[in-house]
């Protein structure tokens, strides 16, 4: 029998298969990559006695490579906050799938495992940068607030890590994290006894923020604000945390944060504002390369010639 893990390399893919591998231990072949890498299930090649599980990767970017997979006679499993879209028909395939703003795959995988790795599944919202979700679900946990603090830390820099346009941009290569934070079942066991690679983590993001924060935005209006950022790799790693940090900084106004990429074109992430988390895949799917969810989404590869089109279609969106 031949396992198959597939997951997003950001916090929320990493936290939710930290959960699921605690509580059901399998050796599996990882399959991630990193965060705008989503088309990961043409790298499956499985047969009938294969188990595959896909999480926080979106079904409607992965369908047809997911029907070949449930042809060759897999059992797949799938959990996902993403837009779905037809989900095929297969007594092989179990979904677990909710688009809601307010949650994501780690806390998708909490409730399936009945809360057996709580504190792992508030890393992974905190790193979606669903904080109201994250404290509400914390509470059991009974943690101070310099604990808390720590796993909200936590996820947002294992969140950053996700971010570039190759696995050379990251400090860790996802699967390599996913081993290195799975040995733990606390992750307050991680941040001590791990402290060398959590302290890695820290230092990037504390030295790419401060870079990203002399940002000027390339156009702002009372709803929105876009930034642009250059080719080079502390932008390509920060794109997507510096993406939150605005969204909390101004909850009222949509951001997004357009990064250029070698070729020239632009990888974009946007947030709708926190305190209207919708429309950001609607955006985001107006573009070829679009998509996401509604309070989060992005474009892997929009044209240079389209930055003006994209950021008065942003304007327009939130006015």
């Amino acid at each position: 029998m031949t396992d198959f893990d597939v997951f997003n390399g950001d916090a929320d893919g990493l936290c939710a298969l930290t959960q699921l591998r605690l509580a059901q231990p399998r050796d599996a072949q990882l399959i991630t990559g990193v965060k705008r890498d989503i088309q990961l299930m043409d790298r499956v090649h499985s047969d009938a006695q294969s188990r595959v599980t896909v999480l926080d990767v979106s079904l409607d970017k992965n369908r047809h490579e997911l029907e070949r997979v449930l042809e060759t006679g897999a059992d797949v499993f799938y959990c996902d906050h993403h837009f779905a879209g037809e989900i095929p028909q297969s007594d092989r395939l179990q979904t677990l799938i909710n688009t809601a703003p307010d949650v994501c795959t780690s806390l998708l995988i909490n409730t399936h495992l009945q809360g057996q790795y709580l504190a792992w599944a508030v890393v992974g919202t905190f790193g979606d940068n669903l904080r109201d979700s994250a404290l509400r679900i914390a509470r059991p946990l009974e943690l101070d607030g310099h604990q808390l603090e720590k796993l909200e830390n936590l996820g947002i820099y294992i969140n950053y890590n996700g971010y570039g346009s190759a696995l050379e941009d990251l400090h860790f290569k996802p699967a390599e994290l996913f081993r290195l934070i799975s040995a733990y079942a606390s992750p307050l066991a991680f941040i001590d006894d791990g402290a060398e690679h959590f302290e890695r983590l820290e230092t990037g993001y504390q030295q790419d923020m401060s870079l990203a924060s002399a940002l000027s935005p390339h156009f702002v209006d009372g709803s929105v604000a876009a930034y642009v950022m250059p080719n080079a790799p502390w932008a390509r790693r920060v794109s997507g945390v510096y993406s939150n940090d605005l969204a909390n900084s101004d909850p009222d106004r949509a951001h997004a944060v357009l990064t250029e990429k070698v070729s020239g074109d632009y990888v974009v992430s946007v947030r709708a504002p926190l305190n209207n988390k919708t429309g950001a895949d609607e955006l985001c799917m107006q573009f070829a390369t679009g998509g996401g969810r509604k309070a989060a989404a992005g474009i892997n590869a929009l044209p240079a010639d389209q930055l003006t089109t994209f950021v008065d279609a942003f304007a327009a969106f939130y006015r």
